[in-house]
């Protein structure tokens, strides 16, 4: 007995009906496609095509305005800043070159920078050598008493250096003051250390000191401290609480896990886990971030030397409103020769931190600096 299903399928072998296709989707016999749908490539060429070029238009329509843009506020802020008021004295700035560099003519024809009046001043405002304080070291033939003074009574390390040995010295104890807040706060502020929302305790605190500047915080302390170097070496441990304490939040977010879950396996506890297990793997990137913090707080030394606070950056104030400018450049020379002093030995300590680093000596380093700036530039 037949079903319809079957009547139907005999039917349709009976009268050689075919089911209908697409005949758009229908491949031709030699493997390609039909006529109508091969027709349909070039349009969707041609829309592709068309809607690049309308997407580079808008690109351009908007590069065409940001620029426009820049160049509008750019107007306006100089004329914010004056600059573009007629009587600023930027007509007369080649003019004021020859306050701060003084040129000599040898053989009234030759002009020479006279570098003469820079080491005169250097030397009797010891910005860079104090000679009192460094005849107890350099003497012939050599005093043990006095080499016991200049270390242990008139504590002379950083007096030796003059005015720049003030400014040194205040950026190095702000670092020093500054470095263990800065490891506690840093620690405390990690999120794989202390779970959220507690964290946000130490990460607020860092902000908020990071908000006030340190020239800042310096106005803050001389009420307590006086107007003078221990207020700011103080306002520069607090901003270094700030800064570093943030970069060692950063690094402690991205160590890896293994290690942790490895000591967390063995029963160990959270201090144990925080000391070996994390603080262990960042041990290079944090001495390196506080090295490269304490030339950043020499340079803040000298800014807010400027108030007041001693050292070079109080020279060049006091010698900007004696409008002795000659003298005023002297004392840039010495801060420039300070801070590049700093940045190599600092250079030279994060070479050592990394292995893959050829170590050269401080010689080396100061020589060579010539020719690795050749090489670098033929690169």
């Amino acid at each position: 007995m037949s079903t319809d299903d079957g009547r139907g399928d005999n039917e349709t072998e009976g009268t050689g009906a075919k089911p209908t296709v697409d005949a758009k989707n229908t491949p031709a016999s030699d493997g390609g496609v039909r006529n109508d749908q091969a027709s349909d490539v070039p349009t969707r060429i041609r829309e592709q095509f068309e809607n690049i070029k309308q997407t580079r238009r808008r690109r351009a329509v908007g590069w065409v305005a940001l620029a426009g843009f820049l160049a509008f506020t750019t107007v306006q802020a100089f004329a914010a800043t004056e600059l573009l008021d007629p009587d600023a004295r930027l007509g007369t700035f080649v003019d004021s070159l020859s306050e701060f560099f003084p040129i000599t003519f040898y053989f009234d024809v030759i002009p020479f920078l006279d570098f003469t009046q820079y080491i005169s001043f250097m030397r009797h405002e010891n910005l860079l050598y104090d000679p009192e304080i460094g005849g107890l070291l350099f003497q012939w033939p050599p005093s043990t008493a006095d080499i016991y003074a200049f270390f242990f009574t008139e504590l002379g390390i950083f007096q030796i250096f003059g005015e720049a040995g003030i400014t040194l010295a205040m950026g190095f104890v702000g670092t020093m003051v500054g470095f263990p807040f800065a490891l506690v706060f840093g620690t405390l502020g990690s999120e794989r250390v202390t779970p959220f929302p507690f964290n946000f305790i130490f990460r607020g605190t860092m902000s908020f000191i990071r908000a006030i500047p340190a020239i800042i915080w310096t106005l803050i302390f001389i009420p307590f401290l006086g107007l003078g170097p221990a207020a700011a070496a103080t306002a520069i441990a607090f901003d270094t609480i700030g800064n570093l304490g943030r970069l060692f939040v950063d690094e402690l977010e991205e160590i890896e896990d293994g290690p942790i879950e490895a000591m967390r396996t063995t029963g160990a506890s959270k201090p144990q886990i925080v000391f070996f297990g994390m603080l262990s793997q960042v041990r290079t990137a944090f001495i390196a971030w506080t090295l490269y913090i304490f030339e950043i707080n020499v340079r803040i030394a000298v800014t807010v030397g400027v108030l007041g606070a001693g050292g070079l950056g109080f020279i060049v104030t006091s010698q900007q409103n004696l409008l002795q400018f000659t003298n005023m450049m002297a004392t840039l020379i010495s801060i420039f020769i300070l801070i590049i002093s700093v940045e190599l030995f600092s250079q030279r300590l994060r070479s050592r931190l990394r292995a893959d680093d050829i170590e050269m000596s401080l010689w080396e380093l100061i020589t060579g600096f010539p020719r690795r700036m050749a090489e670098s530039a033929l690169k």
